[in-house]
């Protein structure tokens, strides 16, 4: 199940830079983890859902490209999104 509009502008609203910011690394990052916290809910459920799973792994490996740059690129964003998100970080 997708994200709603209403709960996507409301991760934008959240994590935004400025106030016509959509697609900052910040605000990319929320939205891919919350997506990815539906699907592992989805999943505990329906263990045997492969495609999801791929879709799962592929969410993943896009958040983690995406934290691997704001990284790189500013540092004390970074530290504060994880902190926020409560990802955990190497």
């Amino acid at each position: 199940m997708p994200l709603t509009s209403e709960e996507k502008n409301q991760l934008i609203e959240e994590y935004h830079r400025h106030k016509t910011d959509t697609g900052s690394p910040e605000v990319q990052i929320a939205i891919l983890t919350r997506r990815i916290e539906q699907l592992t809910d989805h999943l505990r459920n329906h263990s045997h859902d492969e495609s999801s799973r791929r879709g799962l792994l592929k969410l993943v490996g896009r958040r983690r490209r995406l934290l691997s740059y704001l990284k790189r690129e500013d540092a004390t964003s970074y530290l504060s999104l994880t902190e926020r998100l409560g990802i955990r970080r190497k």
